[in-house]
C-alpha cells in the first residue's frame, strides 16, 4: 500500500483535531503546495493575517469558501502529489 504524501496526511491530522501536529508537517516545508496547507490550518485557527501571508507564498488567491469547501479543494488538488 502506497503511502499517502505529507500534504494530504496534515489535512487528516487537523481533520482528526490535530491542528499542532498538521502544522508542524508543513511549518518547514518551502513548497507552494505546504504554503497553500499552512494558509489553509491558520485560517482554522482565526489568523487571518497569518493565513494570507501563506496564501500569498502559495501565490493562490485567499480562499473565501467555507472551511469545508477549501479542505475538499485542498484534497482534490493534492491527493496525487508524487504519485505517477
Amino acid at each position: 500500500m502506497e503511502e499517502k504524501n505529507v500534504y494530504i496526511q496534515a489535512l487528516e491530522a487537523e481533520q482528526a483535531g490535530d491542528w499542532a501536529k498538521a502544522h508542524a508537517m508543513v511549518q518547514d516545508m518551502v513548497t507552494a503546495e505546504a504554503a497553500w496547507v499552512h494558509a489553509y490550518l491558520h485560517r482554522v485557527e482565526g489568523d487571518a493575517d497569518n493565513a494570507t501571508y501563506w496564501y500569498n507564498r502559495a501565490v493562490v488567491p485567499v480562499c473565501t469558501t467555507s472551511l469545508a469547501a477549501e479542505w475538499q479543494a485542498l484534497y482534490r488538488e493534492l491527493v496525487n502529489i508524487g504519485r505517477k
